[in-house]
């Protein structure tokens, strides 16, 4: 691959890569800063205290290694790059970004820098929040399992922050999709105390208000002596296929 065209007489190429909405520093090919975008000097200006510094200018002339500590990891890394290097790299502890590091080759192929792009820079406690956000919605998994019907297998602990966190989500779901039946799997909870009950309970009767119908099924003998304070006219089944049989009935008798 190559080049395409002119750039413009009044183009400047350092204007132009200075214009480029991301964070980039270019090096030399000992490793040393020598210069950045007002997009990284920015992001660097607010990193410098961490490391004992100004401003961005003083990260000019510093050479990669300072900001590692294992120097010989990421000399290693710089040394065998061929191409594009990309990876995700925690700055003091605060930040959290993606790192581009892509060699400046000469018209023999020898390399004469490096560009780095820090890109999706963002606070480790937002990284923190976007992983727990994510972690929340796998652990309650909505199936589509026949028309109008989900399933939400249980699994693992259910205390009242995920309690919470699955009846709105069932409920959004229910009203955004005219969902009429909900199977709920307990088959894979490891506790059935008081506390289970109340919140199967309290999700039953949410799922009333708004016309949709509940229905547990993976019921364990164990399990079933705990459950035994529901109310008697929630339909519980052993199996998952039992009960999704009775909603198929149900859905042909009301059609």
């Amino acid at each position: 691959m190559h080049d395409v065209g002119t750039i413009p007489n009044d183009i400047s190429v350092l204007n132009a890569v200075n214009s480029i909405g991301e964070n980039i520093i270019i090096a030399d090919k000992q490793f040393h800063i020598k210069w950045m975008n007002c997009y990284a000097s920015d992001l660097l200006t607010v990193v410098a205290p961490l490391y004992d510094l100004e401003s961005s200018e003083d990260f000019i002339g510093k050479n990669m290694d300072f900001f590692h500590q294992r120097p010989e990891h990421q000399q290693r890394v710089m040394g065998n790059l061929n191409g594009k290097h990309r990876t995700r790299i925690t700055i003091k502890n605060r930040f959290v970004t993606d790192i581009v590091v892509t060699p400046i080759n000469n018209d023999r192929n020898e390399i004469e820098g490096f560009i780095v792009m820090l890109m999706d820079v963002t606070t480790k406690a937002e990284e923190e929040k976007k992983k727990e956000k994510l972690i929340k919605a796998l652990s309650i998994p909505i199936l589509h399992v026949w028309k109008n019907t989900i399933a939400l297998p249980l699994i693992g602990e259910f205390d009242t922050e995920r309690a919470d966190l699955l009846i709105s989500s069932v409920l959004m779901e229910c009203s955004n999709n005219r969902i009429e039946y909900v199977l709920i799997d307990l088959s894979g909870l490891s506790d059935s105390d008081h506390e289970v009950r109340f919140h199967i309970q309290k999700l039953y009767d949410c799922l009333k208000l708004i016309g949709a119908k509940c229905i547990l099924v993976g019921i364990k003998p164990k399990l079933a002596v705990s459950m035994g304070a529901l109310e008697r006219e929630i339909p519980t089944f052993r199996s998952t296929y039992a009960g999704l049989e009775t909603i198929i009935r149900l859905q042909n008798n009301n059609v």
